[in-house]
């Protein structure tokens, strides 16, 4: 019966957990947003020099003096750093993240088990 219960408690856990890792493939300003394919056929000193790149370009956003700017300046430059941190997500790895509803089966099975 116990077996029972760790094979469904663990086949809830992995059907509600969730690999993310995005990227955009949209070009926006001054770099080029890479695809998942791109990212993956890289190697580990092109990720870190992307990151870099990526770094650059945030902090020269940082600096620019936005209050000259036009409303459909500023949203293109508020898309451009969402594609930037999709990317740099995907070049870090992606995470785990974890619905509500899984963390809530897993508090229940912990509870049960305990």
């Amino acid at each position: 019966m116990k077996k029972k219960i760790y094979l469904i408690a663990l086949t809830m856990l992995l059907s509600v957990a969730a690999f993310n890792s995005y990227a955009s493939t949209a070009t926006d300003g001054a770099l080029t947003i890479l695809s998942k394919e791109q990212i993956a056929s890289m190697t580990t000193e092109q990720k870190e020099a992307r990151v870099e790149e990526i770094k650059a370009r945030v902090n020269e956003i940082k600096a620019m003096d936005k209050s000259e700017l036009t409303k459909q300046d500023k949203k293109e430059l508020r898309t451009e750093l969402k594609g930037l941190k999709h990317e740099a997500n995907a070049l870090g790895g992606g995470g785990i993240y974890l619905s509500v509803g899984a963390i809530i089966i897993i508090i229940l099975v912990l509870i049960l088990i305990l």
